[in-house]
């Protein structure tokens, strides 16, 4: 079995047997209006990490992960906003050291791009990520506007996390689907989690 790295998330490091494998590109798609970004800066609490943002600025990102009630990291926050953004973006992955954990938030800016220039982006960071044995988490807005491209970051991407939230009687479900995991076993059900001020696993009893 490849080694695996814990994603410093508890509820589910259990659920997939310790951790990721290292070396693995993840894609984490959420909807807009989830509170995704909860899992974004607890992974930074795991081991070093490059935290990449296209559209919050460097400043409200670290803001957000200072003021976060729940544990995290101190990650090296850079804004890949303006000019080039994809160009920025590989060069800033060349830097990575050793088992690190590097967040690309949102990725749908990168995967604007002509289609060719995104699989060779694609391809570089696989190569980056098999040789420094660190992950990738790249976070997908599923959202009115999905990129063309989002096809193409499941089809590379080793692990799958789709986090389904949907509004019933006033109340706000998270459910955390895995139906992809090279090196590992997609989870034959969703884990209902809470996303407050920390990701949790979400104990109040379904109503059929």
């Amino acid at each position: 079995m490849a080694k695996r790295l814990p994603t410093g998330i508890t509820v589910l490091d259990r659920e997939i047997e310790g951790g990721l494998p290292a070396g693995s590109i993840v894609l984490l798609s959420a909807e807009p209006a989830s509170q995704s970004e909860l899992f974004l800066y607890e992974l930074t609490a795991a081991r070093p990490s490059l935290y990449l943002t296209t559209v919050r600025s460097d400043q409200a990102v670290s803001d957000a992960i200072d003021r976060a009630n729940t544990r995290t990291g101190d990650p090296t926050v850079r804004d890949l906003g303006g000019d080039a953004p994809l160009d920025r973006a590989n060069r800033m992955i060349g830097t990575l050291p050793e088992e690190a954990t590097l967040i690309i938030d949102v990725v749908d800016t990168l995967e604007r791009y002509d289609r060719s220039r995104y699989r060779r982006f694609l391809n570089e960071l696989q190569t980056v990520m098999v040789n420094t044995g660190g992950i990738a988490i790249l976070h997908g807005l599923d959202g009115v506007d999905v990129p063309a491209n989002r096809d193409v970051t499941a089809h590379v991407a080793d692990v799958v996390f789709d986090l389904q939230t949907t509004i019933t009687n006033a109340e706000i479900e998270n459910r955390l689907v895995v139906p992809k995991f090279r090196g590992g076993k997609a989870l034959a059900e969703p884990i209902k989690l809470r996303l407050a001020e920390s990701v949790n696993i979400d104990t109040s009893r379904d109503i059929a």
